[in-house]
């Protein structure tokens, strides 16, 4: 495990959902935060650095994808993961086109959600 602790940022409106992937997170070692809203995602982001970001595709204040367009000046190496339980290809485009460096459709596993933010983070590393 590396000297410091990878932060995350989840976004989501879901109370159980943020309390869900916030306990599975920390439980794997990593420094969690979170917002409800993108207006919060957005302050948080530029206040602080974020190794990874879960954002969710429908929030109660913008769509996901507005919401990484907006995160690309501030957050640009922040890996930017986009969970939605409405897939449909043109949400999965214009995510990938705003920046997304991955797609999960809902119910996530967590295992799953692990397996992926852990490629991401090592392939990051490697990049830099």
């Amino acid at each position: 495990m590396p000297a410091h602790k990878k932060t995350i940022l989840v976004v989501d409106d879901d109370k159980s959902i943020l309390r869900t992937f916030t306990r599975i997170l920390q439980k794997n070692g990593y420094d969690i935060d979170s917002a409800e809203t993108g207006k919060e995602a957005i302050e948080k982001a530029e206040a602080r650095h974020y190794d990874l970001a879960l954002v969710d595709v429908r929030l109660p204040d913008m769509d996901g994808t507005d919401l990484l367009a907006k995160m690309r000046n501030t957050s640009q190496d922040t890996i930017k993961i986009m969970i939605t339980g409405f897939p449909s290809l043109e949400n999965g485009i214009k995510a990938l086109d705003e920046g997304a460096d991955a797609y999960l459709v809902k119910p996530v596993k967590p295992e799953e959600l692990l397996m992926l933010i852990e490629e991401k983070l090592k392939s990051k590393e490697e990049n830099a």
